[in-house]
């Protein structure tokens, strides 16, 4: 009977071993997984913050999709995220999501590319659009999908309050103000009527508006929307990967 047992003991022994070794490893990998995602979230969080312009001292959270051990073995992070709250990003305040693919470990080299969103609230918004010459950027509002305002129309020296809902959109590094409809007298109309009604002085609030805002972004950053979701006004962009490591890339672009 003993010789019948003390193999089954001695597997049993070999058995609890290799359990043992393998929590032992497993526990190697997590707790090493935890520390290289802990210092490659604080070396993205200086390279992204620093070159897509988000100022320093700014609250920001970083995230890296996936497993990180892999990827700092073939030298790319796969996705990265970083996000901000109430962040001057140029001349817009907002929140701020920034999306990089491929961006180099080393950090020396070009990442894929990416994408940018700001999203501003009724308040930011009337900042922003404050920058327009003349533009009336106190009675600005936010209705889905379209961005409002009040306006006066002259009309035999007498002034008549005209709202005007405009379509955001984006134009060569221009965020633009697009006419869509009018309220006058509580009843829209379009374009077409109010000329009828108003002749050449309508002119004031049928033009297209615009504020250009890639000079004070870097030229990496494309504005390639502005659209309303529900109670804020998003700006996207598209953002050229050579924004770590090319200065001409880092430094603000021109506008037209």
């Amino acid at each position: 009977m003993t010789e019948a047992v003390a193999p089954r003991r001695r597997s049993g022994r070999w058995i609890a071993v290799l359990i043992v070794l393998v929590v032992l490893v497993a526990g190697a990998v997590v707790a090493a997984e935890f520390i290289a995602r802990s210092v490659v979230t604080n070396t993205v969080r200086s390279l992204v913050v620093k070159n897509v312009g988000i100022p320093d001292g700014q609250e920001v959270d970083v995230s890296v999709a996936g497993i990180v051990l892999p990827q700092l073995l073939s030298g790319r992070l796969d996705d990265v995220s970083v996000r901000s709250d109430d962040v001057t990003l140029g001349p817009l305040t907002g929140d701020v999501l920034v999306e990089m693919q491929g961006v180099p470990v080393s950090g020396g080299a070009a990442a894929t590319g990416g994408s940018a969103s700001v999203r501003l609230d009724e308040g930011q918004l009337r900042t922003l659009l404050a920058q327009i010459p003349d533009f009336p950027s106190g009675t600005v509002g936010l209705a889905a999908p379209e961005v409002t305002f009040q306006s006066e129309l002259s009309l035999f020296g007498v002034g008549v309050p005209v709202g005007v809902a405009v379509t955001p959109g984006a134009s060569q590094g221009d965020i633009t103000l697009t006419p869509a409809s009018f309220d006058l007298a509580g009843n829209t109309i379009d374009a077409d009527t109010l000329r009828a009604q108003f002749g050449g002085v309508a002119d004031a609030v049928l033009g297209t508006r615009s504020l250009c805002i890639a000079d004070r972004l870097p030229a990496a950053l494309t504005l390639t929307s502005a659209t309303v979701q529900g109670q804020t006004l998003v700006a996207g962009f598209d953002i050229a990967g050579g924004v770590l490591n090319d200065p001409a890339l880092q430094a603000n672009g021109s506008c037209g």
